[in-house]
């Protein structure tokens, strides 16, 4: 179940908010928190059920080693080697799932073998779940994060708004909202502006993402046969559709959230203006980047024991963030790139040299864009071959540029695919994503109340189509 389904937004959803306050309602607190946690494991598990037994196991694991990291004193327990003891468990289950066979398989060509693959299937949101799950244990080490009961924590980690694709919440942002009893009640205005803001991501997702996918697709699926301007516009593509589709999940998943009224941490802030790498990952993934700098840079020694130090940490931290993207050299190379990014950023900052802010501006997207094109490919060899591609002059098609029309031979259709992507990137840069603050003046008002119902017509329009079929990109992760 995709909250882009009629599914989700006519049956699920309204469900879920009616018998949750109305438990709330006749004072049933703790069958309310049970409610959401039945209902987010429900959604968990759709997909599969076969999912459902690890998540729980998860969950219980982490639980208990956190009662224990509380109890240390009394238990007389070594609370670092049990905080280890987390981490490893957390970890461990992470690369079993998710990495064993890739690393079986590159066992296999380095040392010209043929071991079995396992037959093991990737958990749904396993890499968000147990990230979530390492930042309690570390926290709860560090005495940030209080007692509570399993319901609660159950619920703050598998609350289906943010458990498949993030934001990866802490406990200590989320734990007091769901324990602040002034939450259990009807906000008018916070279910209206959930609406709003899930209307909004909605309509990213399923107008404009989902459109960006098709040129994005066919490019990746035909990286060899491409010219110089399907190359251009396939990595303009692919840039676009995963900002509109990732946060228009993450609005859609803070707009869920707010209706409960539980306010879950912003994860973009108009990335793509960013005029240096660093400053990219300040606005991008928000909640990832703090994950990163919070449990990996910092305990490798940060910005602390000089500059060589600072730009190994830095180094490793973004191939950390790559691999744990996915288990494929695409993620691995993507992840190096911007680790060396990050490096020759600050390397430079260090020798105190003033660039202009247009050139860092155009210098820092181009970059971006090139370090999505191997985000995205099946194959760094596709990567390879659209950039080739686009950086060479000998594949320019002339009469495309008269059209603004590109036929893209896979789908035997024509597509105003740069017209498209223009436009798009003018919506972008001219809006400024401007409602990703819109909550701090947002009032319940009959314009908002018409803008959701005219967002809302335009989506279920695409999402009614015969042939309308899609996911989240960071579903796979």
């Amino acid at each position: 179940m995709f909250f882009n389904s009629l599914q989700f937004i006519f049956i699920f959803l309204p469900v879920a908010l009616i018998v949750y306050f109305l438990l709330n309602k006749l004072r049933l607190l703790k069958l309310a928190t049970g409610w959401l946690v039945g209902i987010s494991l429900f959604f968990y598990s759709y997909w599969n059920i076969k999912y459902l037994p690890l998540i729980l196991a998860s969950i219980t694991f982490n639980y208990l080693i956190g009662q224990t990291l509380i109890s240390q004193e009394r238990l007389k327990i070594n609370k670092k080697a049990l905080l280890i003891f987390g981490i490893v468990g957390n970890v461990g289950l992470l690369i079993y799932f998710k990495y064993f066979n890739f690393l079986i398989e590159n066992i296999n060509i380095v040392f010209h073998q043929q071991f079995d693959f396992m037959k093991l299937m990737l958990p749904l949101a396993i890499s968000f779940f147990t990230f979530q799950q390492i930042s309690y244990l570390v926290d709860t080490y560090k005495e940030k994060a209080k007692d509570c009961d399993f319901l609660t924590y159950a619920l703050f980690v598998c609350f289906f708004p943010h458990l498949i694709s993030g934001p990866i919440v802490r406990y200590e942002e989320e734990v007091p909202q769901i324990l602040n009893i002034k939450n259990r009640v009807v906000n008018w205005k916070n279910l209206s502006g959930g609406l709003f803001l899930f209307a909004i991501g909605l309509f990213k997702k399923v107008v404009i993402a989902d459109l960006l996918a098709n040129s994005a697709l066919v490019g990746f699926s035909d990286a060899y046969n491409l010219s110089i301007l399907e190359s251009w516009i396939v990595i303009f593509s692919y840039t676009f559709q995963i900002f509109f589709d990732f946060s228009g999940y993450t609005d859609m998943a803070r707009g869920i959230g707010l209706m409960f009224n539980i306010n879950i941490a912003q994860n973009f802030n108009n990335p793509y203006i960013a005029k240096d790498i660093q400053d990219f990952w300040r606005r991008w993934h928000m909640t990832l980047s703090r994950w990163l700098k919070d449990y990996v840079y910092i305990p490798l020694g940060g910005n602390r024991y000089g500059n060589f130090n600072t730009y190994k940490n830095l180094f490793l931290t973004f191939l950390i963030g790559g691999i744990w993207h996915g288990a494929n050299l695409t993620f691995i190379v993507w992840g190096l790139m911007h680790g060396i990014g990050s490096v020759i950023n600050r390397f430079w900052k260090n020798l105190n040299k003033s660039i202009p802010n247009w050139f860092c501006w155009v210098l820092t997207f181009l970059y971006i864009n090139v370090a999505w094109l191997y985000f995205g490919a099946k194959k760094v060899a596709d990567a390879n071959n659209i950039l080739i591609t686009a950086l060479n002059p000998l594949t320019f098609d002339v009469p495309k540029i008269y059209f603004p029309v590109v036929k893209f031979r896979e789908t035997g259709h024509s597509y105003g695919i740069l017209t498209i992507v223009v436009i798009v990137f003018a919506i972008y840069f001219i809006f400024n994503d401007s409602f990703r603050n819109f909550m701090d003046k947002f009032q319940p008002k009959t314009k908002y109340m018409l803008f959701i119902v005219f967002l809302m017509i335009i989506v279920i329009y695409n999402l009614v189509k015969p042939d309308y079929s899609s996911s989240f990109i960071y579903f796979n992760f």
